[in-house]
């Protein structure tokens, strides 16, 4: 499973998010910067932080707590 976390630079939400990760012990993600990238800007602008699990597509948007996380982990 491939885990990609969209998020931006100086944003307390993503920070908020990386805890929340932690917290509900998230295997390795990559991140991904939407700064500076038209494309992602335009689909991510206004929901990251963004879960994004690669192979499937699907994706979830902040707010989440840790349980919503592992739901959506269980989910892959």
């Amino acid at each position: 499973m491939t885990l990609i976390l969209f998020q931006r630079d100086d944003c307390p939400l993503c920070d908020q998010a990386l805890a929340v990760l932690a917290a509900a012990r998230v295997p390795e993600f990559e991140t991904r910067w939407i700064d500076d990238d038209a494309d992602l800007e335009a689909r991510y602008g206004s929901r990251v932080p963004v879960l994004h699990e690669a192979e499937s597509g699907r994706e979830l948007d902040w707010p989440f707590d840790p349980d919503a996380a592992r739901a959506f982990l269980a989910r892959a």
